[in-house]
């Protein structure tokens, strides 16, 4: 659950649109409880890990018979988390694969173990509200409004999860009745950029005589950058035994915006002597080949409205509006009149004596010409030499 939430708000404040997608990994683990928000399109993430749990003479009764059990257990859980087809939506695969041991008091003792799968299912999640804050950042003019909370953040993201439990699991863990539905609601509240909390409602198994119903409480606080603790109640509330509270607390550590490693504890205390006590360390990792799709701004900056591309159907059977082309209106330009900046007294002396100096110059020309064609005498012809003389 935990996601070192410093950078996860202002990632979530930059993206409005998709606002899945997020720059540093965005794990479920060390906690119990899920967000709503997916990993982002294109983001391929396994979360697993190593846990023990040990439970001590838990008592309940099975048709008024008083039975008494006791178990230990240690094995691998792995979450693998896909992020296709859209933003706000996640496929995911949750495992857990194992090592159990019980022994059971009736009064005599019965032992059972087994290897393999305690828990298989897969599911889907869907984002189907997310809230938008007030960005105090740009609050110049009041210290009081920059500072002061935004009301807005109570309001919380939603989103919803549909899974199978496939019942490839133990003799010890198999439902009788075979495969089963799971539903889940999560919300999220950003009460500031470092402190979230998460609510679940879960209704697992609920078409069958296992059905159990369960709700999921978590705290987490960015210490900073690098490091995030969590804290949190689950509640559980089978349909043929005792309720069940449980209590957890962890840390996790960022080594590099893909890669996460955490350690958690969890424990059961109550009157029916279910003394559980669970311990688990494991890690994140993420295949990142996430694309941001481009977005058109305002001249304010803000994002316009997108092109309405039409569903799938309309894409698939007919002509989308957006593929035809569009009447464009003839306009015919005016000529634009150009205004001239009208000369100066200084100019126009100045272009009035060059158009009088332009005339005299040629008045001078013509009389020049005119007075070579009249001084113009031909050359005296010369009597030719008589060689004989």
């Amino acid at each position: 659950m935990l996601k070192l939430r410093l950078f996860f708000i202002a990632i979530l404040s930059f993206y409005l649109s998709s606002a899945q997608y997020t720059e540093i990994i965005n794990s479920k683990r060390p906690g119990f409880s899920d967000s709503p928000y997916s990993v982002g399109t294109n983001v391929y993430q396994v979360e697993t890990g190593f846990f023990y749990k040990k439970i001590g003479n838990y008592l309940y009764q099975v048709n008024g018979v008083s039975t008494q059990y006791n178990s230990q257990a240690f094995g691998t859980d792995m979450l693998l988390r896909v992020g296709k087809f859209f933003e706000r939506l996640e496929l995911d695969v949750d495992m857990s694969f194992g090592y159990e041991k019980r022994n059971y008091r009736q009064p005599e003792v019965i032992s059972y173990d087994k290897l393999g799968f305690s828990k298989f299912t897969v599911g889907a999640k869907y984002l189907i509200y997310m809230p938008t804050y007030t960005d105090k950042s740009k609050e110049i003019r009041s210290w009081k409004k920059r500072n002061a909370f935004d009301k807005k953040r109570l309001i919380p993201a939603v989103g919803v999860y549909a899974g199978l439990n496939t019942n490839l699991l133990t003799d010890l863990q198999k439902d009788p009745e075979g495969m089963s539905p799971r539903i889940a609601v999560f919300t999220q509240n950003n009460i500031s950029d470092k402190f979230i909390f998460l609510t679940n409602f879960i209704a697992d198994k609920f078409t069958t005589d296992q059905r159990v119903y369960s709700y999921i409480l978590t705290a987490t606080y960015s210490i900073n950058d690098q490091v995030s603790i969590f804290g949190e109640n689950q509640g559980f509330f089978p349909a043929n035994s005792q309720f069940d509270l449980q209590w957890g607390l962890g840390a996790g550590y960022l080594f590099a915006k893909n890669f996460q490693v955490d350690l958690s504890t969890r424990f059961i205390i109550d009157e029916y002597g279910d003394h559980t006590f669970w311990v688990g360390t494991g890690l994140s990792y993420r295949v990142d080949r996430h694309v941001d799709k481009f977005k058109s701004l305002d001249d304010n900056g803000n994002v316009t409205a997108e092109e309405n591309k039409g569903g799938f159907f309309s894409r698939l059977f007919g002509k989308n509006k957006a593929d035809k082309q569009r009447k464009v209106k003839k306009i015919k330009a005016k000529k634009r009149k150009v205004k001239k900046l009208k000369p100066t007294k200084k100019e126009k002396e100045l272009a009035k004596k060059a158009k009088q100096q332009e005339k005299e110059a040629k008045k001078r020309e013509k009389d020049e010409a005119k007075n070579y064609k009249k001084n113009y005498e031909p050359p005296k012809k010369e009597n030719p030499v008589d060689d004989n003389n």
